[in-house]
């Protein structure tokens, strides 16, 4: 049992060093997985509209949410983890990505 704790300790102390790009990568995932079924949204809603007002519209919602997403959701999801202890930061990280790659998978 020791060997497992230390094991999940040694990892949480290498995840620290690579906590923001851990999260970079995290929320850069979680958007391409529902990136088309928010795009799906927008053109729908933005679809009656001239072609050119459309495509200045879906630029702008673009840049903006996944954008600023990107830029300001990634440190926050950097420093909640960083809040985490040592023994609970690896299995929270690791069933972080299973859950995302059970998403994907299902998709």
């Amino acid at each position: 049992m020791d060997i497992l704790l230390d094991l999940i300790a040694s990892l949480s102390r290498w995840s620290r060093g690579h906590l923001y790009d851990i999260s970079l990568a995290f929320m850069a995932t979680l958007f391409v997985l529902f990136g088309p079924a928010l795009n799906a949204w927008v053109q729908r809603n933005i679809g009656g509209l001239n072609f050119l007002l459309r495509t200045l519209l879906f630029v702008v919602f673009c840049a903006l949410v996944y954008g600023l997403g990107i830029v300001y959701l990634t440190p926050w999801l950097s420093k909640g983890l960083a809040q985490l202890n040592n023994f609970t930061l690896s299995p929270v990280l690791l069933l972080m990505f299973l859950i995302v790659g059970v998403i994907a998978d299902r998709n």
